[in-house]
């Protein structure tokens, strides 16, 4: 779609697919060789892009390059289903992307080689400042096509992050890779302080990486703040050997802050709450950590030590940790535990934080547009991404 065809603030350009029996157009993409091939490119700004099926085809050497080829800005990807891509499910140009959101949606079965994801994400901060990559309402799982290393299911490097009521699984290294612009990609390092705001997700973690990186990698430093409330965080079936870590500081960071988290492994070990990589640059000199009202797991290790009013235990109660049903349960020690609000000393602040959670996350599913619930405000406000007490109906089979 070239930048002629665009929009305009308060009218997009609307492309919206008309199921038949439930199924949407299904778009593949093709098989080339000497240059990428994308299914969808979108060039031009202010567009939605509504209720399609995006698939690749072909393998990461011949096929296709990417699924959904963003560099554009105010980009709405909404009721799509995007699977099988041999490389990047979303990709975001480093060098002449704004905003994108992408919410009720499934992404699986993306990403290869170790550098490509599910979703990959940037903002040009000289073209577009102040952009926002949101994900929300959404279902990504299994970022590794056959055939190929696995990649991270998100990698954004992106001005701000807003990652809120999302059902995160199956990351072939981590579930969520938050940094700074590439300087290769056009956008210097210092241009802008990149920030993220972490709200009401389920993460359930089985590699032997860390669950988050946050920092940099290497190419691309943020020197940016992070915020994660009321997320589920799960390790499931990690070998027990190994002792990934919920949180990892690497490269360029000025502060890390955690509200209402549950962190908990399975019977196979006791999570590792943070691991601060060599070299972690924090930017006021030393580490800037903190956290209220998180439940860990009894005998965590590394717990950061800013961390205050941790709650521990064997047990979080959830519905069914067996049945990935990570609500909370009559009688668990996560009902009315959450602080509220919780404090945020000045120098960890970001723009705009959300809380309360007001919703609930995907359940594992694809959901219809609209059909995300909400969260009860009833009494004290629950640990973890889900609220207690009268537990609503999910529509993969969570009664």
């Amino acid at each position: 779609m070239p930048a002629a065809d665009g929009g305009a603030l308060g009218n997009p350009v609307i492309l919206r697919g008309i199921k038949v029996g439930g199924q949407r157009p299904h778009l593949r993409g093709g098989v080339t060789t000497g240059s990428p091939a994308n299914t969808i490119e979108v060039q031009a700004n202010h567009v939605v892009f509504e209720s399609f099926e995006l698939s690749g085809t072909g393998n990461i050497t011949t096929g296709t390059f990417r699924c959904f080829f963003h560099h554009s800005h105010a980009v709405v990807i909404r009721d799509a289903y995007i699977h099988d891509c041999p490389r990047q499910g979303v990709l975001g140009a480093d060098t002449d992307s704004g905003s994108l959101t992408i919410e009720y949606t499934e992404i699986f079965n993306a990403g290869s080689n170790g550098g490509n994801h599910a979703v990959y994400m940037a903002t040009n901060e000289d073209d577009y400042p102040g952009s926002v990559f949101r994900l929300q309402y959404s279902y990504l799982h299994d970022s590794d096509f056959p055939g190929g290393n696995p990649g991270n299911l998100i990698k954004s490097r992106a001005e701000r992050n807003e990652i809120y009521y999302n059902w995160l699984e199956d990351a072939g290294i981590h579930e969520l890779e938050l940094i700074g612009p590439d300087p290769a990609g056009g956008v210097a390092e210092n241009t802008a302080r990149e920030d993220s705001d972490v709200v009401g997700n389920v993460i359930v973690h089985r590699s032997t990486f860390n669950a988050i990186r946050v920092g940099g990698d290497g190419t691309g430093q943020s020197n940016g703040r992070y915020r994660f409330v009321n997320n589920t965080i799960v390790f499931v079936g990690v070998p027990g050997a190994n002792t990934p870590a919920a949180w990892r500081t690497h490269f360029g960071i000025e502060s890390l802050e955690m509200h209402n988290n549950v962190v908990w492994r399975d019977a196979a070990g006791v999570p590792r709450i943070w691991r601060e990589e060599s070299p972690t640059n924090w930017v006021f000199g030393a580490a800037r950590i903190h956290g209220t009202n998180n439940w860990i797991k009894t005998g965590a290790t590394f717990v950061p030590a800013g961390w205050s009013v941790t709650l521990t235990g064997a047990d979080p109660g959830f519905v069914s940790a067996a049945g990935l049903d990570f609500r909370p349960a009559a009688g668990s020690p996560l009902l009315e535990t959450g602080a509220q609000p919780p404090v945020t000393p000045p120098e960890f602040a970001i723009a705009n934080p959300v809380f309360p959670p007001v919703w609930h996350p995907s359940a594992r599913a694809l959901m219809e547009v609209g059909t995300a619930q909400p969260r009860p405000a009833s009494g004290t406000l629950d640990i973890g991404a889900y609220e207690g007490g009268e537990l609503p109906l999910f529509s993969n089979g969570f009664e």
